[in-house]
């Protein structure tokens, strides 16, 4: 993340610096709560709403209307049960899950563990191409669940794996099922609360691991809110209120999320009271919105990290000490300086300072400002004497960009050009199939509150959002060592230590950290933005 994560990719905002928290209000405190008003959110065109597959904050935004997790996160980020009665093992290999009673899908399907399984097997089945699937990797028998194309041409010509389920779920009762890993696993229940291990309902499928035409235009789920109508494409989806839910009831009757092509639009639909809530405030903006909004402007903390990336499998990019010389050109502070009117923090660490094990400066000299030993190094190491920067259109990042090619141009003497993908499903689609898109913007909202969750799924070899053909055997094993670690304090030490090897291997550019920036209309209060960039659908409320 979500980048909730890549997991959870996805337009991330322009955020303020650490320490400029607010809590979001909004409203007449006097005026009456409305329960019966929809309110509308600003998001970009998700990329999928399929849980397994769904990875970027646009799509969990939605989907955490429709879903509830098996756990939540409390204010101090630890796991508490939601959809779950208990998560417990005496191990940290061997789990027992066991659900709350009287949770149905939005169909009247009661929730079994039966939907866990089926959604968790399709999900981690290779065929399926679930952008999640990676999560699933913990579980007994993921290996055979996943197949290798030894011609690369395509997943057409991929064998069939040897099994399509995984041997670590079993279950016990309908409401107990066991999962089991395949080596102990301290933060798995925190794992849980991360998008890929919503369940399905039987109605998702049309056969056995087949998902069913059209249901990704109106995925049934078990959450507070069920959809309205289908999909309407870079244009809008409606969900409304189950009355079912047994749990905490939502203070709205539904949620319009509106999809927008540019922030500035939104920002100026928010101003006029003709958009309730924008996630992201424009860097445009940034300097007017406290006037702008007055207090319907707020921050909140977040766990969003920005940085440019590295298509490393690109012989122009292939070499350390070019990436390393390109991170040492960049003026991060200028940027933040002139573009960002000193609403983020600079970021020269690839782990956000909300988790544990966070140090600071853990890239050293390649994040210090030196533009002339980058272009000495540059010159050496035979950069390209051109770059190129990818980024989706609809997340406000023209001008930083635009700055940081200015300054690659200066300092190391390239040419350099910003390119605008219309939306962040689109860049995605387009590294994915490794087509020219020299460096890209990407950005990531953590999945689940762990350190290990900056490293793994972005960075190891098969990490789930590994977009830029990074592979480090030594970094592999010792992520794979700190998930295995008995205890917190061990796992952390062993994820400093794969951290420090993306110190000397420089596969992206850390450039930002941040908060959560946002503004609302006068129709709504109780406006709170978590730290995976979505908006608390339980505390929102429209006034009257």
């Amino acid at each position: 993340m979500q980048v909730r994560r890549f997991a959870a990719l996805a337009a991330l905002p322009v955020v303020t610096s650490l320490g400029l928290v607010a809590c979001g209000q909004g409203g007449d405190d006097a005026s009456e709560s409305n329960p019966t008003a929809i309110v509308s959110i600003e998001i970009a065109e998700p990329q999928h709403l399929i849980p397994t597959n769904t990875n970027e904050t646009s799509g969990s935004q939605v989907l955490a209307a429709l879903f509830t997790p098996l756990v939540s996160y409390d204010e101090a980020n630890k796991p508490v049960e939601d959809a779950a009665e208990s998560i417990s093992s005496t191990d940290n290999t061997a789990w027992t899950i066991k659900l709350k009673d009287g949770y149905t899908f939005h169909n009247g399907e009661k929730v079994t563990a039966d939907s866990y399984i089926n959604a968790w097997n399709y999900g981690a089945y290779a065929p399926n191409g679930q952008g999640n699937s990676y999560f699933f990797e913990k579980i007994a028998g993921y290996a055979d669940l996943q197949s290798t194309d030894p011609d690369d041409d395509g997943p057409q010509t991929a064998p069939t794996p040897k099994a399509n389920k995984l041997s670590g779920l079993a279950k016990v009762d309908d409401l107990t099922f066991t999962v089991t890993l395949t080596a102990p696993y301290v933060d798995f229940k925190t794992m849980l609360g991360y998008t890929a291990f919503y369940p399905l309902p039987a109605a998702a499928f049309a056969s056995e691991g087949v998902i069913a035409d059209g249901f990704e235009e109106a995925p049934i789920g078990n959450g507070a809110f069920k959809m309205n109508g289908t999909w309407q494409h870079d244009a809008k989806i409606e969900v409304a209120v189950f009355d079912a839910h047994p749990g905490e009831k939502p203070k709205i009757a539904g949620v319009e999320f509106r999809i927008y092509q540019q922030l500035t639009a939104a920002y100026a639909d928010v101003m006029s009271d003709n958009l309730d809530v924008l996630r992201t405030i424009p860097t445009e903006n940034i300097t007017t919105a406290p006037t702008d909004l007055g207090d319907r402007y707020a921050t909140s903390p977040a766990s969003t990290f920005q940085f440019l990336a590295f298509p490393t499998f690109q012989e122009d990019y292939s070499k350390p000490e070019v990436r390393k010389a390109i991170s040492m050109a960049i003026d991060r502070d200028a940027i933040i300086k002139s573009v960002f009117k000193n609403s983020q923090q600079s970021a020269r660490s690839f782990v956000s300072p909300v988790v544990g094990g966070y140090r600071e400066d853990t890239c050293g000299a390649s994040c210090q400002f030196n533009a002339a030993s980058a272009k000495t190094a540059y010159t050496a190491a035979g950069g390209p004497a051109t770059i190129k920067i990818s980024y989706n259109g609809d997340g406000g990042h023209k001008d930083w960009v635009d700055a940081t090619c200015n300054q690659l141009k200066t300092n190391l003497g390239v040419a350099c050009t910003g390119v605008a993908e219309a939306k962040f499903a689109d860049l995605l689609s387009k590294v994915e199939k490794k087509q020219d898109v020299g460096m890209f913007r990407m950005g990531w909202v953590m999945d689940y509150p762990s350190m290990e969750n900056y490293l793994g799924p972005i960075y190891t070899t098969k990490g789930s959002s590994n977009y830029y053909g990074y592979s480090n055997p030594a970094f592999d094993a010792l992520v794979t060592e700190g998930t295995k670690a008995a205890d917190e304090e061990a796992a952390i030490a062993k994820y400093q230590a794969a951290e420090d090897l993306l110190a000397n291997d420089m596969p992206v550019i850390p450039l930002r950290f941040g908060q959560n920036n946002f503004g609302y209309s006068t129709k709504v209060r109780n406006v709170d933005i978590d730290l995976f960039q979505r908006i608390d659908l339980h505390k929102i409320e429209a006034v009257s």
